[in-house]
C-alpha cells in the first residue's frame, strides 16, 4: 500500500503543478526546437511524427514522436552533444540526472539508472549490468565496449526503468539506446578540430554521399583524440590518466527499392591510457572503537623505510614503481535489413563483435615492490541476431513482435605477482626465510571462461481504445544457458618441494591465504518472463498522463573467481517489480516542455559485486552475491523553455531514495573489522546513489552582423550539474562517503546562420571544482581516491560542406 500512496501523491502533485499546461512530452535534453530536428527515414516511422518534426525515438522499437511515448526517457540530440562537447557516456551523464556512471577504468565501469544497475565495486566477468547499452540496435555485452569516444552521433536515448519486453537483455534498470548518423544520398562533409590545455587535441570528421545513384550510399566517420594526463607519477616524473582514442566507423546503405533497405556497418576503435595511478586521500590508524589497526599502512611503510606521499589528493600526485595501463580494442560488424511489407515493417539485425582488454596495475599504491602485478585481461566475443515485425501507421492495435539470440564468451586471464617488499609488508611476524620463500617472486595466474547462450521471444501491443486512451501490454520469454570454468595456478616463486617439509608446508599455507590453487566449472539454465502493462491518457491534445507496471528479470551470474567457503559459483537471478506514473506536456506552441515521473522499484536477489576484506590486511576477495531485497523510489522532472529560436533554457532534477531493505550479512566496513566480518546494512542507502541530482542549461544566440554576405551569430552555452553526497563502497564505509559536488561547463562561439562553420572557445569544470568520483577504504587504514577532472580550456573549429 505504501508504494501506491507514494506514487499517487507524487503523481497528483505533478498534475496539479503542471496544469494548465496543455502537454508534457518525453524527457528531452535538446538545445534545438522540435522543428530543427531532422528525421531519419524508417520503414516503421510514424507519418505524423515525421510531419510534425518532433524528436523521433525508437524506445518501443518503432519510430515515434518522443512526446507520444508513455515512459520516462531522456533524449540527448546531436545539437546538445555538439554544444557541450560530450562524446562519452561519462560526460553525457552530466546532462541526465538519473544516470550515474562510475569508471575506475573502462572494464571496471558501472552504469546506474535510478540508483540501480551495478554497485561501485570492481567488475566481475560473470556479472552483467542491469543497464543495457545498444548502439545502432546492437546490444553491447560488456560496458567496457561503450567506453570509447562515440562517433558521429545522431542522438542518445536514456530509457529509465525496466525495458525487458522489448530491449530484453538484462535491462532491469533501464537501457541506453545510441543512434549514429545514417548514410545519405546527398553529399555531406563535416569536420572539426579542437585544441586545449593538457596537450588536448581532437579531430573528428564524417563524409557521406551516393556511390551508385539512389541505390547505394556510404558514410565514413573518424575520431582521433589525445590528451596528456591529469596526474603525475613522482617515481619517474611521467604523467598519468592520459588518454588516446582512435575510432573509425564505416556504413553502407543499399536501397534496391523503396521498400527494402540494407545497412552494413563496420567499426574499429582502440584506446590507450596510463591508468590507474592510485591517489592517497587519507588514513585511519584505529578502528571505530579506538583499537589500533595492527600492521596498518603506516606501520608497513615505516618498516620498509619508505615515506609515502602526503595525504593531499588534489596535489594530483601518485607513486608507482610498476607498470600500469588501461588499453583496449573494440571492433565489429553488423547488418540491418528493413523491409516494408505495407502494413508492417520487418527488421533483421545480425552482429558480431570483439573486445580486447589489456590492463596492467600496480597493486599497492606505493613505489615499493609489493604487489608488482594485479590485473585481469579479457578477450570478449559476442554474436547476436534479432528479428522483429512492427506495425506501421495508425491502427486500432499497434504491435511489435520478435525473436532474439545472443551468444557471448569472455576469456579472462588474471595475474597477481609479488615483489621483494611483499614479505615484510604482509608477514612481519613470520620467519624471514619462510616469508621470502612464500611471497618474493611468487606469481599466481588464472583463467576463466564465462559463456552465455540467450534466446528470447517478445511482443508488445498497444490498443488504441480512442484517440486519447491507450493500453499497452508486453511480454518476453527468455531462456538462458550459462557455463564456465575457473582455474588458478602458481607459475613463479620458490618451489616449496625444495624446502624442508615444515618450511614447505608453511609456504603453501601462506600462498593459499593469498592465491590458492583452484579449479572448478559450473553451468545452469534459467527461464524467465518479463511483463509490461502501460495505460496512458491524453488529458489534452498536448498533455499525456500514464501509469506503468513492469516485471523484469536479470539472469543469474557466474562466480568464476577464488571463492571463500560457503559461497557458490552460481548466483541467483534478479527479479524486479517496477511501478511508474508520469505526466508529459507541452505548451506555448511547443516552446515549453515539461516532464514529470514518479517511480517505485522492488528488487529481490539483487546481484552485487562483493569486496570482502579481513583484519590484518593479508588479503581480500571479490565475488558476486545476492542481496535479498532492495528498493528504489523517487521522482524526476525535466523542463525546457525555448521562447525564441535563439534562446533555449533547460532544467532537470532527480530525487532517488534507494536502500537495502533486507541485507543482514553484508561485508563489514574496514573501520569496524575488529567487530566481525559481516554487518547488517538493512535500511541503509544503496552504494553509488546520490539522493539529489540536478542539471541546468542555457543556450543563447545573438545576430552580430555579417561577413562576406553571411549573417553571423554570437552564441553561448552553459550547463551546470550537481550531485549530492554518495557512498562509493559496498560496505557503506564512512571513509568512502563522497561529498556532494557541482561542475560548470561553458562555451562561447561565433557562426554563420547557414551553419557552414563554427568557431568556439570552451571550458569544462570552469570553476575548477575539486571533487572525488570515488573513495575507497582498505583494511590497512589507507583511503584512496579517484578524482574528478580539473578545469580544462580549449577551442574548436567546425566546418560543414
Amino acid at each position: 500500500m505504501t508504494k501506491y500512496l507514494f506514487l499517487t501523491t507524487l503523481s497528483a502533485a505533478a498534475i496539479a503543478s503542471s496544469f494548465p499546461l496543455p502537454a508534457l512530452a518525453a524527457d528531452k535534453v535538446s538545445l534545438a526546437t522540435a522543428d530543427d530536428k531532422p528525421v531519419e527515414s524508417d520503414p516503421a516511422a510514424s507519418p505524423d511524427a515525421a510531419a510534425a518534426g518532433d524528436i523521433v525515438v525508437t524506445a518501443r522499437r518503432r519510430a515515434e514522436s518522443a512526446q507520444d511515448v508513455p515512459i520516462a526517457l531522456s533524449v540527448v540530440d546531436d545539437k546538445a552533444l555538439a554544444a557541450t562537447g560530450n562524446y562519452s557516456l561519462a560526460q553525457i551523464q552530466q546532462l541526465v540526472p538519473s544516470l550515474q556512471v562510475f569508471s575506475f577504468n573502462p572494464r571496471n565501469t558501472n552504469v546506474n539508472i535510478r540508483g540501480l544497475g551495478s554497485n561501485v565495486a570492481l567488475t566481475n566477468d560473470g556479472l552483467e549490468n542491469s543497464v543495457g547499452i545498444y548502439i545502432d540496435n546492437v546490444y553491447y555485452g560488456r560496458v567496457g565496449q561503450s567506453q570509447f569516444d562515440l562517433v558521429d552521433l545522431q542522438q542518445v536515448e536514456v530509457l529509465r526503468g525496466p525495458q525487458g519486453t522489448l530491449f530484453g537483455k538484462n535491462t532491469t534498470a533501464g537501457a541506453i539506446n545510441i543512434s549514429t548518423r545514417a548514410p545519405g544520398f546527398d553529399p555531406e562533409l563535416s569536420a572539426e578540430s579542437s585544441f586545449g590545455d593538457y596537450g588536448y587535441r581532437q579531430f573528428r570528421a564524417s563524409a557521406s554521399g551516393a556511390l551508385i545513384g539512389d541505390v547505394v550510399a556510404a558514410r565514413l566517420s573518424i575520431a582521433d583524440t589525445k590528451r596528456d594526463g591529469f596526474l603525475t607519477n613522482v617515481h619517474d616524473g611521467s604523467d598519468s590518466a592520459n588518454y588516446y582514442n582512435f575510432s573509425l566507423r564505416g556504413q553502407l546503405l543499399i536501397k534496391p527499392s523503396d521498400r527494402l533497405s540494407i545497412k552494413l556497418i563496420g567499426d574499429y576503435s582502440h584506446q590507450k591510457q596510463h591508468h590507474v595511478l592510485q591517489i592517497l586521500s587519507g588514513f585511519f590508524g584505529t578502528y571505530d572503537d579506538g583499537t589500533p589497526i595492527a600492521n596498518n599502512f603506516l606501520n608497513r611503510t615505516s618498516r620498509a623505510g619508505y615515506t609515502p606521499l602526503p595525504f593531499t589528493p588534489f596535489a594530483r600526485l601518485g607513486d608507482s614503481d610498476s607498470r600500469y595501463q588501461a588499453n583496449m580494442k573494440s571492433y565489429g560488424a553488423s547488418g540491418q535489413v528493413d523491409w516494408d511489407l505495407g502494413g508492417a515493417a520487418l527488421t533483421s539485425i545480425t552482429a558480431y563483435r570483439w573486445w580486447d582488454w589489456d590492463p596492467a596495475n600496480d597493486g599497492d599504491a606505493t613505489a615499493l615492490p609489493v604487489v608488482t602485478k594485479s590485473q585481469q585481461a579479457n578477450l570478449q566475443r559476442q554474436f547476436s541476431q534479432e528479428v522483429r515485425l512492427a506495425s506501421k501507421g495508425d491502427n486500432r492495435i499497434d504491435y511489435v513482435i520478435g525473436a532474439y539470440y545472443f551468444w557471448q564468451i569472455i576469456k579472462g586471464n588474471g595475474a597477481v605477482a609479488y615483489g621483494s617488499a611483499a614479505p615484510n609488508w604482509y608477514l612481519p611476524t613470520t620467519a624471514a626465510a619462510v616469508a621470502n620463500a612464500a611471497l618474493n617472486g611468487f606469481e599466481a595466474d588464472s583463467t576463466s571462461t564465462p559463456t552465455t547462450h540467450s534466446t528470447a521471444l517478445f511482443g508488445q501491443a498497444t490498443w488504441n481504445a480512442s484517440s486519447r486512451l491507450k493500453l499497452t501490454l508486453g511480454l518476453r520469454y527468455t531462456h538462458e544457458k550459462k557455463e564456465g570454468a575457473y582455474n588458478q595456478f602458481w607459475i613463479a616463486g620458490t618451489d616449496p618441494s625444495t624446502l624442508s617439509p615444515v618450511a614447505g608446508a608453511a609456504v603453501v599455507a601462506i600462498r593459499n591465504q593469498f592465491n590458492p590453487v583452484t579449479s572448478y566449472s559450473t553451468r545452469f539454465t534459467d527461464d524467465s518472463l518479463s511483463l509490461l502493462v502501460n495505460l496512458s491518457y491524453k488529458i489534452a491534445p498536448d498533455a499525456l498522463i500514464y501509469a506503468t507496471y513492469s516485471r523484469g528479470s536479470k539472469s543469474g551470474g557466474l562466480n568464476l573467481t577464488s571463492l571463500p567457503a560457503g559461497v557458490t559459483p552460481d548466483v541467483r537471478p534478479e527479479r524486479v517489480n517496477a511501478y511508474e506514473v508520469g505526466l508529459k506536456a507541452q505548451a506555448l506552441d511547443k516552446r515549453l516542455t515539461a516532464n514529470l515521473a514518479a517511480f517505485w522499484t522492488d528488487i529481490s536477489d539483487y546481484q552485487t559485486a562483493i569486496t570482502e576484506q579481513t583484519p590484518g590486511g593479508l588479503s581480500y576477495r571479490q565475488y558476486i552475491s545476492n542481496i535479498p531485497s532492495v528498493r528504489s523510489r523517487g521522482a524526476e522532472a525535466d523542463l525546457i523553455f525555448a521562447p525564441t529560436r535563439l534562446v533555449s533554457l533547460n532544467a532537470s532534477a532527480s530525487y532517488t531514495d534507494a536502500v537495502y531493505i533486507d541485507y543482514p550479512n553484508a561485508p563489514q566496513a574496514p573501520e569496524r573489522l575488529d567487530q566481525g566480518s559481516i554487518q547488517n546494512l538493512s535500511g541503509k542507502p544503496l552504494a553509488g546513489v546520490p539522493k539529489f541530482t540536478y542539471t541546468l542549461g542555457a543556450d543563447i544566440a545573438q545576430p552580430i552582423g555579417g561577413i562576406a554576405d553571411q549573417s553571423l551569430q554570437l552564441y553561448g552555452h552553459a550547463d551546470f550539474a550537481h550531485r549530492s553526497s554518495l557512498n562509493t563502497s559496498s560496505t557503506n564505509s564512512r571513509y568512502a562517503q563522497v561529498p556532494g559536488y557541482s561542475v560548470l561547463n561553458a562555451r562561447l562561439g561565433v557562426r554563420p546562420e547557414s551553419g557552414r562553420w563554427d568557431l568556439s572557445v570552451w571550458a569544462r569544470n570552469l570553476t575548477n571544482s575539486k571533487y572525488f568520483q570515488t573513495l575507497a577504504a582498505a583494511n590497512t587504514g589507507l583511503i584512496t581516491a579517484l578524482l574528478g577532472d580539473p578545469r580544462t580550456v580549449g577551442a574548436t573549429l567546425r566546418i560543414k560542406l
